[in-house]
C-alpha cells in the first residue's frame, strides 16, 4: 500500500529588530534547504516573513529551529494559520533580504508595532459580523482594490488603494469619511495591518483596530460564510477555496464572459503576467492573454510562456533554434504567428489593454 505523506503550508511573520539580515538569510537558507523545505522567506531589519511547505517531519524540524533561535522564537499563530496541502506549493526554497516587510514607505520598530496594539480577536470579530451593530464600525480591507473586488468579508469596504504605498495619502480622506466610528482593518495574514495601524494612529486615527491573525486565521477557525469568495494566496495554488459547498460563495465573473468563477490564472504574456479571474475554458479559448493589447504584443515580440496544457507549440525551444540557426528565423517566426493567429481568429477580448496590477506579498 502506497503511503501518502501529509504536507503543511506554514505562513507566519514576526516584527523584530534584526541587526544583520544578510547573515540571518544565509543561516535560514542553509537550514531550510538542508531539510528539504520549499517556499519563500524574507528577512529585513524590522521583521521576518515566511511562507513554506514541508512534510510533517520537515515542518516540525523547522518549528524547533525557529523556537531555538533568539530572534524567531515565540511566533504567534504559527499553528492557527497553517493548513494542509497536497505537496510542495513552491518550486524551490528562497530566502532573501527585503528592506521593508511590506512596501508602505515607512519603517517601524518592533516596539512601535507592539505599542499600537488594538488587536481584535477573531471570535469578537465574528460576533460583530453575526450579531453586532455593524453601522457603528468601519470594516476596512487593507489589501489592494483588485483583491477586494475578488473576495472580502461581508460589510467590508476597500481601502481604495492600488498599492500599499498609497495608504498615507488616503488617511485624511478616511478621517473625513469615518468620523468617530471604530475602524477594524484586515488583510490576508495580518502584516499590512500591523504597519497600517501604526501609521493611522500616528496620523490621528486613534480609534483603529486590526483583525488578529488576518483572514487566514479566521477562515482556518470558522466555516460561517462571512468571507465572500476565495482567497488570494502567495504560492503556486494562486487562490484557495474557502469553506465548503454550504458556505462558499462565488462573487466574481470571468474577465472574458459573464460566467461566475473562482479560477485564477496569469496572463500568458511574460511582460504582463497579470493575475486574472478567468473560467478555464475561456482562458484556453483566449490563448491565455488578458487583453487584445497582450495578444498584439505577442505577435510583435513572440515572447510567451510555453504551456503544453494549452497547445503543443514549444515556444522556448523554437526561440532557442533561432539563436543557434539565425538563417531559420524568418520561417520559424512565420510558423509561430500563423499558429497563434489561427487560435485567435474568432476571439474577441473584453479588455483592450493589459490588466496588470501590483500585488503585494502579505
Amino acid at each position: 500500500m502506497k503511503y501518502e505523506q501529509q504536507f503543511t503550508l506554514l505562513t507566519f511573520y514576526k516584527f523584530v529588530d534584526v541587526k544583520n539580515p544578510e547573515a540571518e538569510c544565509l543561516d535560514h537558507l542553509r537550514f531550510t534547504k538542508d531539510i528539504g523545505m520549499k517556499g519563500r522567506v524574507y528577512i529585513g531589519t524590522e521583521w521576518i516573513s515566511s511562507t513554506v511547505t514541508g512534510s510533517q517531519g520537515q515542518i516540525q524540524a523547522y518549528k524547533l529551529y525557529l523556537q531555538d533561535h533568539p530572534l524567531w522564537k515565540d511566533i504567534e499563530d504559527i499553528d492557527a494559520k497553517s493548513s494542509l496541502v497536497d505537496g510542495h506549493q513552491f518550486p524551490r526554497m528562497q530566502v532573501k533580504v527585503r528592506d521593508e516587510i511590506v512596501a508602505l514607505g515607512a519603517k517601524y520598530s518592533a516596539k512601535e508595532i507592539d505599542s499600537a496594539g488594538n488587536r481584535m480577536q477573531i471570535d469578537e470579530f465574528k460576533d460583530l459580523l453575526d450579531n453586532g451593530n455593524i453601522d457603528d464600525y468601519i470594516v476596512l480591507d487593507m489589501r489592494n482594490n483588485h483583491e477586494y473586488q475578488l473576495w472580502h468579508f461581508k460589510n467590508a469596504i476597500p481601502a481604495d488603494t492600488l498599492s500599499f504605498r498609497e495608504l498615507e495619502d488616503k488617511i485624511e480622506q478616511y478621517k473625513k469619511e469615518f468620523g468617530d466610528k471604530k475602524v477594524i482593518s484586515y488583510c490576508t495574514g495580518g502584516i499590512r495591518c500591523e504597519k497600517s495601524t501604526v501609521m493611522m494612529q500616528k496620523a490621528g486615527l486613534k480609534n483603529t483596530y486590526q483583525l488578529d491573525g488576518g483572514v487566514v486565521k479566521y477562515i482556518n477557525t470558522y466555516n460561517d460564510g462571512n468571507w465572500k469568495g476565495s482567497l488570494y494566496v502567495f504560492d503556486d495554488r494562486v487562490s484557495q477555496i474557502v469553506w465548503d459547498e454550504n458556505t462558499h460563495s462565488v462573487i466574481w465573473e470571468c474577465i472574458y464572459s459573464a460566467k461566475k468563477t473562482d479560477n485564477c490564472e496569469n496572463c500568458r504574456l511574460s511582460s504582463c503576467n497579470a493575475r486574472i479571474i478567468a473560467d478555464r475554458e475561456e482562458y484556453l479559448k483566449h490563448a491565455g492573454f488578458c487583453s487584445q493589447q497582450c495578444a498584439d504584443n505577442w505577435l510583435e515580440t513572440l515572447v510567451i510562456r510555453t504551456d503544453l496544457s494549452m497547445d503543443n507549440m514549444k515556444y522556448k525551444e523554437k526561440r532557442g533554434v533561432i539563436k543557434r540557426y539565425p538563417e531559420l528565423k524568418d520561417n520559424i517566426e512565420i510558423e509561430l504567428r500563423m499558429h497563434l493567429e489561427k487560435q485567435l481568429k474568432w476571439v474577441d477580448f473584453n479588455h483592450k489593454v493589459s490588466q496588470k496590477e501590483d500585488f503585494i506579498m502579505d
